[in-house]
C-alpha cells in the first residue's frame, strides 16, 4: 500500500469512535473528509431525513460528548456548557450514505454553473440583429 494510503487509512481509523456501541465518525470529521462545512452536511442531512434513519445517524449526548477520548479536540460554539449544538455521529451507512449525497450536490452545483456560464458567454456573444 503507498504511504499516502496508508497516511491516510491512518488518519481516518484515527476519526473512528465507538459510541452507544457502534463504530462512528462524527459529523466535523466527515465534513473535513467530505471538503463542506459541518453546517452544510448537517443541513444537507435534514433535508434529505429519509436517507438518514436511526441506525445511520444520531446527535450525542451531553454524557456521549463529555466521555469522548479526544473532546479537547473538538471545536465548540459558546453557548450552554460550552457548545451550542451536540455533534452528531455518522454509522457505517450514514458515511456511505452522506457521502453520495455530498457528491450529488456537488455535481448539480457544477451544472448549474456550467449552464449559467453558456448562457453568460451566449448573451455576451450575440450580434444583435436591427
Amino acid at each position: 500500500m503507498p504511504n499516502l494510503l496508508k497516511s491516510t487509512a491512518s488518519e481516518i481509523e484515527s476519526r473512528i469512535f465507538t459510541i452507544r456501541g457502534l463504530q462512528v465518525m462524527l459529523d466535523r470529521d466527515l465534513a473535513e473528509l467530505y471538503q463542506v462545512e459541518v453546517k452544510a452536511l448537517n443541513q444537507a442531512v435534514k433535508r434529505n431525513i429519509g436517507r438518514f434513519p436511526p441506525d445511520f445517524y444520531f446527535q450525542l449526548t451531553k454524557n456521549e460528548f463529555d466521555g469522548l477520548a479526544l473532546k479537547s479536540q473538538i471545536v465548540t460554539s459558546k453557548g450552554r456548557d460550552g457548545i451550542r449544538k451536540m455533534p452528531y455521529a455518522f454509522t457505517e451507512q450514514g458515511v456511505s450514505t452522506g457521502y453520495g449525497m455530498i457528491v450529488k450536490m456537488k455535481q448539480i452545483n457544477i451544472c448549474i454553473i456550467t449552464v449559467l456560464s453558456i448562457i453568460l458567454y451566449v448573451v455576451s456573444h450575440q450580434n444583435p440583429t436591427r
